[in-house]
């Protein structure tokens, strides 16, 4: 049975793979500071569950959360656009010092330690990125503006973490999730917001024109794609986009979609842009698919209605 540690576990991401793998008898370590504690909002109980509340930026905490642990997840973060260019400070701090700290804690515990995942983001592509594969060119824009800081400290990641595997032989993977939504979501994500707008029939915003395309990934599939890293002794020292190609859309015709299949009385309103945005991302998972036999299987349609039903019952 392992033994996994997941920072920033009581987040979005971090409680559904809780779940996940409480259900498949892995004893799981949940350490988090619990600003956004899904964790105890969800109710989720069980004699193999431990939750931890810490900082990511304490080393000893971090050195003391890792004893017994033989997989490590580091998902903790600071993430989202708003709190980014609120705090650009923080997200420097806690994205790169916390990720120097939980690979220093995992290769203090030596060879205990048979997996580091971590975590960072299509960010890394920059503004347009149609087919980003894994060794594609990473973009960020210029130092003056707040919403890169987040891109910069993920990327800062990434190579930190292939040097603890180049050097240390840590067993890194490193993840690079695409616009991951579904239940539970909190924060700053665009479904959730819209289909919470679309559900009460209150006017959805979009920022800028609407034309700026993403894809998008269900949180099942991603949690899939995301436990095939952890299994899979080929995944060790390599990157992997997880993400849904196939579910393809604008802003605009996501907001459409959303009223649209819930059925709903909003309409659909322009505002200013807040920063600047990201105008093209759609990830090449063929690395993913090769390698961890991994393929996204929730259409679109189908993930709003999901999310519909959890926020209907809330």
């Amino acid at each position: 049975m392992k033994n996994i540690l997941i920072t920033g576990g009581a987040g979005f991401i971090g409680t559904a793979l809780t779940e996940v793998l409480l259900g498949r008898g892995f004893n799981v370590r949940v350490f988090d500071n619990m600003r956004r504690d899904l964790i105890t909002k969800k109710r989720i109980q069980h004699e193999n569950l431990e939750v931890v509340k810490g900082d990511i930026l304490d080393l000893s905490a971090v050195l003391e959360v890792m004893d017994g642990i033989d997989t490590v997840v580091h998902c903790a973060a600071i993430a989202g656009i708003d709190t980014v260019i609120q705090s650009p400070t923080t997200t420097m701090r806690v994205n790169l010092v916390g990720t120097a700290n939980a690979l220093q804690a995992a290769q203090a515990a030596g060879k205990n330690i048979q997996r580091f995942v971590n975590f960072s983001t299509s960010e890394v592509f920059g503004r347009t990125a149609w087919g980003a594969e894994e060794t594609s060119n990473a973009v960020t824009g210029s130092a003056g503006e707040a919403r890169w800081t987040y891109a910069v400290s993920k990327l800062a990641g990434e190579h930190l973490s292939q040097a603890y595997w180049t050097e240390h032989r840590l067993p890194v993977v490193t993840v690079r999730p695409f616009n991951i939504y579904g239940p539970g979501q909190v924060g700053e994500g665009a479904i959730q917001i819209f289909v919470r707008k679309a559900l009460k029939g209150e006017d959805i915003s979009i920022y800028g024109d609407g034309s700026q395309i993403r894809a998008w990934c269900y949180i099942d599939d991603f949690i899939r794609g995301l436990s095939l890293t952890l299994e899979n002794p080929d995944a060790i020292g390599e990157s992997f986009n997880i993400g849904n190609a196939r579910a393809v859309v604008t802003i605009y015709g996501l907001a459409e979609a959303v009223i649209r299949v819930l059925g709903s009385s909003s309409k659909i309103r322009f505002e200013p842009a807040r920063s600047v945005d990201v105008e093209l991302r759609v990830p090449r998972v063929d690395k993913a698919r090769r390698i961890l036999g991994f393929e996204a299987q929730v259409d679109l349609e189908t993930g709003i209605q999901r999310t519909a039903e959890y926020y209907r019952n809330l």
